[in-house]
């Protein structure tokens, strides 16, 4: 079957909130500016302006809130014929401050939230197994219905020959236990081609000790996840990926296959404003090489210029670059 798109991405969509006054302390906030968020969407607003054709399974509701991403992503070229508008449910948000270099907290309303609410329908309606990629995010995994609609659109996918991409996408306050995010990005493995998490996510995802985990403002914090991470990646790599991405910040990324020994990929030196999206930059600038046939250390080393680039800005979706931008970003800096 010919790709009628050359990434589908499925999983949370919201409005983001960002802190206008940068370096203030949350309750010293005094505005804020509204973008679009949410990995999956980031994801498919960043693979869009890379060049590629993107369609994104999410859900909103029947509110404003729902108009202002369904406006945002048609005027990105984002495919939004998949996203069904859920009756009873809200559209999701997240309010974030921004606190360099290292404290970004950010707050999740989620409570009824409409992309919750995806069903096994809604992805029978859209073109999974017409895709050159199938991206999604462990989040999606937290709660029913979204959680079978996820596996079984993996399933399809799988399927019909589409690599599956699991963005580890680990958000603390999700999940009622932290061990069972692991237990069930564990149980999706077995469908999955491609992994890409930070070192914390990675640990996360074979966590089986509560205590290893610090949470403040349902971000990692203070002693972060616990274990070795090498251990984690060989444990994952175990049930079935044929490849995993660790991303590692301004460290740049480490490709892992099983088997072999990790091939380390720079990243860029840059000054950050913002660390959130950028990872959600590092996958769609990954998933542009992905598709055009690239060798996994080249698509990388996109995936960091376009996560450095994002890490200057103030927000996610609404700052992805083009690829031209990453290009020349990257040429100025040693190339690709």
């Amino acid at each position: 079957m010919s790709a009628r798109f050359d990434v589908v991405t499925m999983g949370r969509s919201s409005i983001d909130l960002y802190s206008s006054d940068v370096g203030a302390l949350f309750p010293d906030i005094t505005g804020f500016a509204a973008y679009v968020g949410g990995s999956p969407t980031n994801v498919a607003v960043g693979a869009r302006r890379l060049g590629l054709s993107a369609a994104l399974i999410t859900a909103v509701g029947e509110d404003p809130v729902g108009d202002f991403i369904l406006g945002f992503l048609r005027d990105e070229g984002v495919e939004t014929a998949f996203i069904p508008r859920k009756a009873g449910h809200h559209s999701s948000a997240v309010v974030l401050g921004i606190e360099p270099p290292d404290r970004f907290p950010l707050v999740f309303y989620r409570d009824n939230c409409a992309d919750a609410e995806l069903t096994i329908d809604d992805v029978r309606a859209a073109p999974v197994a017409e895709a050159r990629a199938f991206e999604f995010v462990g989040t999606n995994l937290s709660s029913e219905p979204s959680r079978s609609a996820t596996l079984f659109a993996a399933e399809r996918a799988r399927a019909a020959g589409v690599p599956v991409v699991l963005d580890v996408d680990f958000r603390p306050d999700q999940w009622h236990d932290p061990r069972a995010f692991g237990v069930a990005v564990r149980s999706a493995l077995h469908l999955v081609d491609v992994v890409i998490g930070t070192q914390d996510e990675l640990r996360a995802a074979v966590l089986d000790d509560p205590a290893g985990v610090a949470v403040e403002h349902g971000q990692l914090t203070g002693a972060r996840v616990t274990g070795d991470v090498d251990r984690a990646v060989a444990a994952l790599l175990k049930l079935g990926p044929r490849l995993l991405l660790e991303k590692r910040g301004q460290d740049g990324a480490r490709i892992h296959r099983p088997g072999a020994a990790p091939e380390e990929v720079p990243g860029f030196s840059v000054e950050v404003q913002n660390v959130l999206g950028a990872g959600d930059a590092f996958a769609a600038g990954f998933l542009y090489g992905h598709v055009q046939g690239w060798d996994p250390r080249r698509a990388a080393r996109l995936g960091n210029a376009c996560g450095a680039i994002v890490v200057t800005c103030h927000g996610c979706a609404n700052f992805m670059p083009t690829l031209d931008e990453a290009l020349a970003f990257a040429d100025a800096r040693g190339g690709l």
